[in-house]
């Protein structure tokens, strides 16, 4: 009889926690590729941020912006030379460091601006937050931000 009410116990507790772990995963990054862009072109270019998550990780990320012909603002060297002297930064040096800042978590991390790049910042933080959302629902979508939200 011992045994069987042991066996029981047993089931019982394996059973709540068996509960509980689902309701604490909830939030879990599901595998897979995930993006997000801006809804519009701002001065010409659209950001967007790409994730890929595996085993709840954000394992890559990529951030950057295109114009209307698809090029790569991280590319465009006359761009880059430009915005180093006046801010003191460029898109390739900014993205990357963004980027890292996601890249291993699990959820969206606490974000650090770059002096010379705010404002790509605030809509990195935006573009993440929405990206992460994607990652939650397992939702391989493109996640559109409205212009306005990045503003905020």
């Amino acid at each position: 009889m011992k045994k069987w009410m042991m066996a029981g116990l047993l089931l019982a507790l394996a059973l709540c926690l068996g509960g509980c772990g689902k309701e604490a995963g909830k939030d879990r990054l599901q595998d897979g590729c995930y993006t997000a862009q801006m809804g519009e072109y701002s001065h010409g270019w659209k950001e967007y941020v790409t994730i890929t998550v595996k085993n709840g990780e954000v394992v890559s990320t990529e951030y950057n912006a295109e114009n209307i012909s698809g090029f790569i603002k991280s590319w465009d060297n006359a761009y880059m030379n430009n915005m180093k002297t006046v801010a003191g930064t460029y898109p390739n040096e900014y993205t990357r460091y963004y980027a890292a800042q996601l890249t291993g978590s699990t959820a969206v991390p606490e974000i650090e601006l770059l002096s010379g790049a705010s404002s790509s910042g605030g809509n990195f933080k935006k573009l993440s937050a929405a990206v992460v959302e994607q990652a939650i629902l397992g939702d391989s979508r493109v996640a559109i931000v409205p212009v306005e939200a990045a503003e905020e």
